[in-house]
């Protein structure tokens, strides 16, 4: 192998498949290996250009004839959280978030089994083992944190620690921001909006970490999944020329589904 191939990333087209967010369409991806000394410059640089991590890949859709899935970055330091935003935070001001490295747990999986069996039975990742779960969190090229959110106790204002885990996040830390890569709860803790919670929690952490931004994902206009991301606000969509600036304009009533 040369060294042109080693420090060039390769990108590599899939086979056209049903679209998991809009019934009736077909998606496509173009992806990378995310591998090396430079993976995390690399990992920068595509997430810039509307890219996702997933374990050593980085991804982006490239659908024929499609561009609904558009890349979403919060603007952390101009956030105001609206009314329902609030309520949710109250909601919740019992959790405490645990930044950890990532290193994945039984207790971690136990939640992440639940969650998948109540809310994605069906879907792509519906038979992960605890293995795979490990992979997941685990096979990082770049800077990644795990942070868990338990429920306080007693201590918690002198150990920084909780008792039982509601929720887990998987985060990776980049030059201008935090990118969510997968977030996760326990599902009979529908009322607590704990999706919600933890990127409020995010934008909360990357403003205090001094990072501009974080990153979201997908945002796709009518799917019952994604849309909610829109609701984040003020916030930067990812276009052809450019990221551009959309405000705020309405309140934050979604629950987040992927």
């Amino acid at each position: 192998m040369t060294q042109h191939s080693r420090d060039t990333p390769q990108f590599y087209l899939t086979a056209p498949s049903p679209c998991p967010y809009l019934p009736g369409r077909h998606e496509r991806k173009v992806f990378t290996h995310l591998v090396g000394d430079k993976a995390g410059d690399l990992n920068d640089l595509l997430t810039h250009g509307g890219f996702r991590r997933s374990q050593s890949i980085a991804y982006r859709p490239a659908c024929d004839q499609c561009r609904a899935c558009v890349s979403v970055r919060v603007i952390a330091n101009e956030f105001r959280p609206s009314r329902n935003f609030r309520k949710v935070l109250a909601r919740n001001a019992d959790i405490i978030g645990e930044q950890r490295t990532a290193v994945p747990t039984s207790e971690q999986y136990s939640v992440f089994r639940a969650y998948l069996d109540r809310r994605h039975r069906n879907g792509g990742m519906a038979d992960m083992t605890v293995l795979d779960y490990a992979m997941m969190v685990e096979d990082s090229h770049v800077e990644t944190r795990i942070i868990e959110y338990r429920k306080r106790n007693a201590d918690s204002a002198i150990t920084g620690r909780g008792d039982e885990l509601m929720a887990v996040a998987l985060t990776d830390v980049l030059s201008d921001g935090l990118s969510m890569v997968y977030s996760f709860f326990e599902p009979g803790l529908e009322a607590r909006s704990l999706g919600t919670f933890m990127i409020l929690d995010h934008i909360a952490r990357a403003r205090r970490q001094g990072l501009p931004y974080v990153y979201l994902g997908y945002w796709i206009e009518g799917s019952k999944k994604m849309d909610y991301k829109g609701r984040f606000l003020p916030q930067q969509r990812l276009a052809p020329s450019g990221w551009l600036r959309v405000d705020a304009t309405g309140e934050g009533l979604a629950e987040p589904q992927d």
